[in-house]
């Protein structure tokens, strides 16, 4: 603990953004980090020496975090970059696009504002690229063991850093023409920057991972093909089947889903090729179904656009605004979220029914049919219901709508069918410590537990590197989590 009246002395404090009103016309990143200075410090003294650190807890993959906010206080930045770089791969993503489920663990939390732990992360990492102490991960030895990765998003990029540096010849296949997966194609730049993206790719193939780019496993290179080449086949597709909505008018021009809108937003930033035919949100009335991330990404991309007007709806109710009774510290509180692309604009409603998309007689979308509801009170062992308010029913201006409303399961055709893979009840791969049920062909991320968070798919490849590593090789000497090692005891 660096500072021992630091919570006491110092409130939180994040750095500036630039105006909206500026930073929606481009799609750069817009925290001001380089504007912070030495108030990051400031900010890491304010970590407690409260005894049990529930942040660890609340971090999914454990990250060391009392240790690495001293290191900064002390100005020890390599330290701290030791300390973060030993539980995580990617903190230059976590520390921009994670929702901090630490921050919401933090004791200090209980009576006053959380420490800034994504931000503290973010510097960290970003110091460590500036003063080279982010060096590839390269293997002493080889084992002559090879392993192909089919998806190459945050589960198996983890996966493969991890299992290279254990000394395993890694293979990491993507459809697409780039590395990233859902890092690449699924969150907005202005979140998450390719050039963030490609710069540790870069030190990952300098270690000496293989990538092979438009390689779309199950279509074009059949999957049983890879099983016989390699003696570790590991399966990290992503959960890629969108949440639909089957209502009048489904299928009239400018509905589409949340991905396909943002993907190629990315292309088009980045001048790639576009791949489907274009879709864009200047001048149009939008509205985005669902009021998550998701959601959010399109809102901001939208404003970015020039949206004549954007409003985002959905179904549930309105959050509170502070933690409710049923959901206490040091649990993630399901509250009320502004994000920035909020405030970059946007007309936002909770308990919406969507009844139907209006259309022209081109078959073009101009309107949405919606209703206010009301909902019950659940039954034990049920769902909720909702009643219709009564009068409430009208028809909103939309030129585009955007699908955001999640996803069901990873595709059930390609890779999976070719393999003949076994799915669990909701369409997800069932696995046994990681394995499927096909021997030597394992499992990890939103393919294998249903749509989560970056910082959990990370988890997710680390801990089946570790199976596959034992698999391979009897024992692993790959790092755990502390709750994985109890869970061998």
């Amino acid at each position: 603990m660096g500072k021992p009246t630091g919570f006491l002395e110092h409130g939180r404090e994040l750095p500036k953004k630039v105006d909206p009103s500026v930073r929606i016309q481009d799609n750069k990143e817009f925290v001001l980090d380089q504007e912070f200075g030495e108030k990051i410090n400031t900010q890491a003294s304010r970590c407690m020496d409260c005894g049990v650190p529930f942040c660890h807890s609340g971090c999914p993959i454990g990250n060391i975090i009392p240790e690495f906010n001293d290191a900064v206080y002390r100005d020890s930045w390599e330290e701290a970059w030791n300390i973060l770089s030993s539980t995580n791969n990617f903190p230059e993503f976590t520390g921009r696009v994670c929702p901090a489920p630490c921050e919401t663990a933090c004791v200090l939390g209980i009576n006053q504002d959380p420490i800034t732990i994504c931000n503290i992360e973010k510097n960290i990492v970003e110091r460590a690229y500036q003063e080279g102490y982010a060096k590839p991960r390269k293997p002493r030895s080889r084992t002559g063991k090879t392993i192909a990765i089919v998806g190459s998003g945050p589960a198996g990029l983890a996966a493969a850093e991890q299992l290279n540096a254990a000394g395993h010849s890694v293979t990491v296949y993507e459809r697409d023409e780039k590395i990233g997966g859902l890092l690449r194609f699924g969150i907005p730049d202005f979140k998450l920057s390719m050039d963030v993206i490609d710069r540790k790719i870069d030190l990952m193939r300098e270690a000496g991972v293989k990538f092979e780019v438009n390689a779309h496993i199950g279509v074009d290179i059949n999957a049983q093909q890879l099983r016989q080449d390699f003696d570790v086949l590991l399966l990290t597709g992503g959960s890629t089947v969108p949440r639909d909505l089957p209502i009048p008018g489904r299928e009239f021009k400018g509905v589409h889903f949340a991905m396909e809108f943002l993907g190629q937003n990315n292309r088009r930033a980045n001048n790639m090729d576009l791949k489907t035919e274009e879709i864009h949100a200047k001048d149009a009335h939008v509205v985005v179904i669902g009021g998550g991330d998701t959601g959010s990404d399109c809102v901001g991309t939208s404003n970015r656009h020039g949206a004549t007007s954007i409003t985002q709806v959905e179904i549930m109710p309105i959050p509170p605004g502070e933690r409710p009774a049923n959901q206490p510290w040091p649990q993630y509180p399901m509250i009320m979220k502004t994000t920035s692309s909020h405030e970059e604009g946007c007309e936002r409603h909770w308990n919406i029914l969507t009844k139907e998309f209006i259309g022209d007689e081109q078959g073009n979308v101009t309107g949405l049919r919606i209703a206010d509801i009301v909902w019950q009170d659940a039954k034990p062992g049920e769902r909720p219901g909702f009643d219709e308010v009564a009068g409430s029913e009208r028809v909103i201006p939309c030129t585009k709508a955007f699908l955001a409303m999640g996803f069901l399961h990873p595709e059930p055709t390609g890779v999976l069918a070719q393999l003949d893979i076994k799915l669990d009840d909701r369409g997800n791969v069932a696995s046994q410590d990681y394995q499927t049920n096909q021997k030597g062909v394992f499992a990890a991320g939103d393919m294998r537990t249903g749509q989560s968070l970056v910082v959990r798919c990370i988890n997710e490849g680390r801990e089946c590197s570790r199976a596959i590593d034992s698999y391979l090789m009897g024992s692993s000497n790959l790092e755990a989590r502390a709750d994985s090692l109890m869970k061998s005891a």
